[in-house]
């Protein structure tokens, strides 16, 4: 297969590509959020909205798995999207994936000072300003600062050092997520598990119990963007076709295992009235399991430390050749699609990501949860247009190489568009996990940017550009 197109060096193998996907979906959600999972849904409600979300995720991923097995090239989405739907509605597609990665980027830049709040009390000096309630310190911003400057020149000097990176961090989240499991199974008891099921506030379409489950629900498709990374990255991966799409799926259930399983031993180690939202639950349940020390308490932060690492440079990955692929296909500002010819890698898109993740920290701790909701609400979207890209695609082009072919495709298809449409419809005035004002402020500001740009792109090039570009990059797929 004809690749001329693609200017980046094939060098990720098997467990490169599974520790980028996995390592992306495991950041440090897991550390702070689980406490809130259980209060507002209770243990079981909250596993149920981590395996219903994980249902539809899969099959999203599968959509996934056979597009990037068939296109096997940078842009992943874009190269979709663009084949099933044409132009404006590929571009979309990329830029709500690009609002959830840049969503997941800046919530790490925020999430690396809040582990400093726990690990070295009362480091925060020289008051700034009070945000959404939150009292911002010089020293807790340049801690996040200092990551973002860090992750953003690991990136710039190629691929390989950060994929090693990645890999090596990503098992430390293994071995210590297996650890908390095990000991919460010897440690816990099945009655902490009481209520398995919690009442929201009472809402006018939904009894408290299922609006608690959707109150966990609706941060399901943030939690799991990550495998997406994988078709993003696609140039780079050194593996036949079949063999991307495998590990993608492999990716996803892995990540579906560890969220389920964190969230059921949170629930079996800890009594209900330890369970707190604002405090970081996960670690109290590891100090509980290691009988009350420390250290288990210190150990859980040091694997949340360790997700923060690789979700934000899982995310620098995927966005910056995003933002690339957009540009090299004449829909963004073209000087974005630059490769460094000597670290092969999309310099100034990277530059670009660092600086939007340098920034992060001075909106605050808030921050963290308007992210996830922005960029959750922009991934879905992305996800039902791939879906839809996908059943196109089965019908456009029936006789196009699939390696990694589904049976049963459309039926796949089907159940992914299903899906998106029921996790876009939760963000919505009227579910219960409805998005707030300054999530609705991100999400359309970003879609506004991004409205400019492409207006700016279309009016110098026109479409057939990109046409030429795509076409050139697949070759005769």
């Amino acid at each position: 297969m004809q690749q001329s197109g693609t200017d980046f060096k094939k060098v990720l193998g098997n467990k490169e590509v599974l520790a980028l996907a996995f390592g992306a979906m495991i950041g440090w959600g897991w550390i702070v959020l689980t406490g809130g999972w259980v209060t507002s849904a209770g243990s079981m409600g909250a596993i149920i909205a981590m395996a219903l979300g994980s249902v539809a995720i899969i099959f999203i991923g599968l959509c996934y798995a056979e597009l990037a097995s068939t296109y096997p090239f940078e842009g992943g989405a874009l190269i979709f999207s663009f084949k099933a739907m044409g132009h404006f509605p590929s571009f979309i597609c990329t830029w709500a994936l690009i609002l959830g990665y840049f969503s997941v980027v800046a919530f790490e830049a925020v999430a690396l000072p809040t582990v400093f709040d726990n690990l070295i009390p009362h480091y925060q000096h020289v008051f700034l300003y009070n945000i959404g309630g939150f009292d911002l310190y010089l020293t807790w911003v340049l801690i996040g600062m200092i990551g973002a400057v860090i992750v953003t020149f690991l990136n710039y000097f190629g691929i390989e050092q950060a994929s090693v990176f990645q890999t090596i961090v990503t098992v430390i989240i293994v071995v210590i997520g297996a650890i908390f499991f095990v000991g919460a199974l010897i440690m816990g008891h099945s009655s902490n598990l009481e209520p398995l099921f919690n009442h929201a506030d009472n809402h006018h379409f939904f009894s408290p119990a299922i609006a608690g489950i959707f109150s966990v629900l609706i941060m399901v498709p943030f939690l799991f963007v990550g495998f997406d990374v994988i078709p993003q990255s696609a140039s780079e991966i050194n593996l036949p076709p079949v063999k991307i799409g495998k590990v993608l799926i492999i990716s996803v259930v892995a990540a579906m295992l560890f969220y389920c399983g964190v969230t059921f031993a949170v629930g079996f180690v800890l009594k209900p009235s330890l369970i707190n939202a604002n405090l970081l639950t996960t670690p109290q349940a590891m100090q509980a399991v290691f009988g009350g020390h420390k250290i288990g308490f210190q150990l859980m932060i040091l694997a949340g430390i360790a997700g923060i690492v690789t979700s934000w440079n899982a995310f620098f990955i995927g966005g910056s050749r995003a933002i690339y692929a957009l540009a090299k296909a004449k829909m963004l500002p073209s000087f974005l699609a630059y490769i460094h010819p000597k670290h092969k890698t999309p310099t100034r898109a990277i530059l670009l990501m660092g600086l939007a993740t340098v920034i992060a920290p001075l909106l605050g701790r808030p921050a963290l949860v308007w992210f996830v909701d922005a960029g959750s609400l922009a991934i879905v979207i992305a996800y039902l247009l791939v879906c839809i890209s996908f059943v196109i695609l089965r019908f456009k082009y029936p006789n196009v190489e699939r390696p990694f072919r589904l049976k049963k495709g459309l039926v796949i298809g089907i159940l992914g568009i299903i899906g998106s449409a029921i996790l876009i419809v939760m963000y919505l005035p009227f579910s219960p996990a409805a998005l707030i004002k300054q999530e609705w402020v991100i999400f359309a500001v970003w879609v506004l940017f991004g409205l400019f740009l492409y207006a700016v792109a279309r009016v110098k090039f026109g479409t057939k550009e990109s046409k030429v570009v795509i076409d050139k990059l697949i070759g005769d797929k």
